[in-house]
């Protein structure tokens, strides 16, 4: 597609505007945890001393804590985020606040994270700087039983009864996101427990999405099935009368995926080369705003060409800037050329701003960690916007 002609083409390098929420120091701090990702002790060394230290108790937390967990989280709570939140907002820029804590295995945890997910709609009720939330359906649920119902495996009585309490929190949840009026998102993961998390997300847009755009569900273009899925539920959207809620990622696990398919002697889910899921990526944001009344989507990437490509076809198609049906997303601490120049041209854009304990978000962190390291470019082009704006405020 031809690139229409701009009025206000959109400078994604102006590093004074990605950069104006971060004082000096915190703007060197990033400089400095940058150079550590990219020489990849982050990601090689850092996971198993860390989890050591922490498992013996020496006082590692505090230099976490003011390090990669100030980069990439917000917090400990919902009220240790409210300074980022806040600065986000300064810019123009809304937060997502998600609970980070995963790999849990027993019900009192997942009704606690429940309670914690629901705390974070109570938080954003109200207040138009919260636009969005999210939870996954492992915070709330067992991955082996979501990986046997994905396998169509015959379930015991106990079970099915522990898949009634899942399915209970989940419309607790998004219940509450529908009173409240606050959209949540359902995220995607491993694509052996994707199905059944499918289907309770088009269930709960069948429930809650008649009126409005209350749940989204996750589409992983990395994926090369999910750009055909997404048109599907469209259509089952249409035909049964609700809106459909469409988050588009490239997607979080493909290593993982690549080698289970491998062992287990079976097609890979992935798409065989990033072109092809950048392909699917592009042409789901022009599907979506091709159907932007039946549509609402949040497109999540760190890429400047798939960003660009989003302004270009709402210019074309005559659409504003900030309609409620469409909204940028980005990781907190990361892609701040994006995130803040786009809001700064009032498009809708938010962050995921993770929380939760230290320990328990350690996961999360590192993951973040490897995907600066492993993304092609991306560790080089945070530390060249960093070091750009170091320059021009001449430190």
């Amino acid at each position: 597609m031809a690139e229409p002609i701009l009025i206000n083409k959109i400078n994604f390098d102006n590093t004074e505007i990605a950069f104006r929420q971060k004082s000096n120091s915190a703007l060197k701090k990033a400089f400095w945890l940058f150079k550590m990702i990219g020489s990849n002790f982050l990601t090689k060394v850092g996971p198993p001393i860390t989890n050591f230290f922490l498992k013996i108790g020496l006082p590692i937390k505090g230099i976490i804590k003011t390090t990669i967990f100030q980069q990439f989280c917000g917090g400990e709570s919902i009220t240790e985020c409210e300074y980022t939140i806040e600065q986000l907002h300064q810019g123009g820029v809304g937060t997502i606040l998600d609970y980070s804590v995963e790999g849990e295995e027993e019900d009192p945890v997942f009704n606690e994270t429940c309670e914690e997910i629901i705390r974070t709609i109570l938080r954003a009720d109200g207040d138009k700087r919260i636009p969005i939330t999210v939870f996954k359906v492992t915070g709330i649920g067992r991955f082996a039983l979501l990986e046997k119902l994905d396998a169509k495996a015959e379930l015991t009585q106990e079970e099915l009864a522990e898949f009634e309490r899942v399915k209970q929190r989940c419309e607790r949840i998004c219940q509450t996101a529908f009173a409240k009026k606050v959209p949540v998102m359902i995220d995607a993961e491993e694509t052996w427990i994707q199905n059944t998390i499918d289907e309770l997300a088009i269930n709960m847009m069948r429930k809650f999405n008649r009126a409005g755009i209350v749940v989204y569900n996750t589409y992983q273009m990395y994926r090369h099935d999910k750009l055909a899925d997404l048109k599907n539920d469209h259509m089952t959207a249409k035909n049964e009368g609700f809106i459909l809620g469409v988050k588009m990622v490239r997607g979080a696990y493909m290593e993982k995926e690549r080698k289970r398919a491998a062992e287990m002697g079976y097609p890979s889910p992935i798409q065989p080369d990033k072109a092809s899921s950048d392909r699917d990526y592009d042409d789901s944001l022009r599907y979506c705003v091709e159907h932007i009344n039946e549509i609402a989507f949040v497109a999540g990437t760190h890429s400047e060409s798939s960003c660009r490509l989003l302004t270009y076809i709402l210019q074309e198609k005559q659409i504003e800037q900030n309609h409620p049906h469409i909204y940028f997303a980005q990781l907190l601490g990361m892609s701040d050329n994006l995130s803040f120049n786009l809001a700064d041209l009032n498009y809708n854009v938010a962050k995921y701003v993770p929380y939760g304990p230290v320990k328990a978000v350690m996961p999360y962190l590192f993951r973040r960690a490897q995907e600066n390291t492993s993304v092609a470019g991306q560790t080089g082009r945070e530390l060249g916007l960093i070091e750009r704006e170091l320059k021009r405020r001449k430190l």
